[in-house]
């Protein structure tokens, strides 16, 4: 009897690929629904987390690290949401598909296809919340809050060189994908949400670039009136945040496919092979890769 209160790595990289082979059978407008709801769960957590931050100027002036702290405590609950309710975050799908590509369980096109929809439900989502559930509702109209997303969204998207963005991109990501891996590994819900919050509220606080929770922030600071354009976002919080957030994945999922996974490259991985792992592994690794 395992009583282990984790999979072993090897089983989360086989749930990794697990994972990626069922959001590729998924129907398009299932994967643009969850997508979604998962840039509307994200940017609850980034409205809370600037809430606490915007509303409190005089300790942002006073002790900013205390700020950066309180912040990234709150931020996580739009992860752990995503995560309990099996929503697709395109971050997340940045070390998925990769995984499923490498050990040919997924086509290169079912990558870019699923990265496609995922992008732009993410982006619907955060925008839909943005204007029609914090502009239009008036929650953040009071000046504290209003000032601190004008200058939080100059912050993100103006203020840095590319280069700086795209870095904070990869250390971001690599930290979800740190979350997202412990997360898969664990065998109860608590364990899950602590496995989440941890790497997250370490990129919050440290102030790294996340591509989805920037389509919040930033596109908000501009419907709020920064001093920031449209064609700022894209050419520079966007792409740069985008590419980072891809390479920062590649850095957990490329080892787990060398020391996990090597195997099955070399003859393709196959749905069939994939279930096949499920059952050796067991009912343990099935239910772990349904909230995923």
């Amino acid at each position: 009897m395992d009583n282990r209160s984790t999979l072993k790595p090897a089983q989360v990289a086989h749930i990794m690929v697990a994972n990626a082979v069922a959001k590729h059978k998924d129907r398009y407008e299932n994967i643009f629904w969850k997508a979604f709801a998962a840039g509307v769960m994200l940017a609850f957590g980034n409205l809370l987390s600037q809430i606490i931050s915007g509303g409190s100027p005089a300790l942002n002036s006073s002790n900013p690290g205390l700020v950066k702290i309180l912040g990234g405590a709150v931020f996580p609950v739009g992860l752990i949401m995503i995560f309990l309710n099996g929503y697709e975050l395109l971050t997340s799908n940045m070390l998925y598909f990769p995984m499923a590509v490498c050990t040919r369980a997924v086509p290169l096109w079912g990558l870019a296809l699923n990265w496609l929809i995922v992008f732009f439900g993410n982006l619907v989502g955060s925008l839909f919340f943005g204007a029609i559930l914090v502009r239009y509702s008036g929650v953040m109209d009071a000046p504290p809050f209003a000032d601190f997303v004008r200058s939080f969204a100059i912050h993100k998207a103006k203020d840095p060189e590319w280069h700086q963005i795209f870095l904070r991109g990869i250390a971001c990501n690599w930290l979800v994908s740190v979350a997202v891996w412990q997360a898969a590994g664990a065998k109860d819900t608590l364990s899950r949400i602590v496995a989440i919050w941890i790497p997250i509220f370490i990129f919050v606080a440290a102030g790294y670039d996340h591509v989805i929770a920037n389509m919040f922030s930033v596109p908000l600071g501009i419907m709020f009136h920064a001093d920031l354009t449209t064609a700022e976002y894209i050419r520079k919080s966007l792409i740069a945040a985008f590419l980072g957030n891809v390479v920062g994945a590649l850095f957990v999922g490329l080892p787990a496919v060398y020391m996990y996974l090597s195997e099955w490259g070399t003859v393709g991985y196959g749905w069939s092979r994939v279930e096949k792992v499920q059952e050796t592994n067991g009912s343990s690794l099935d239910s772990a890769a349904k909230h995923v």
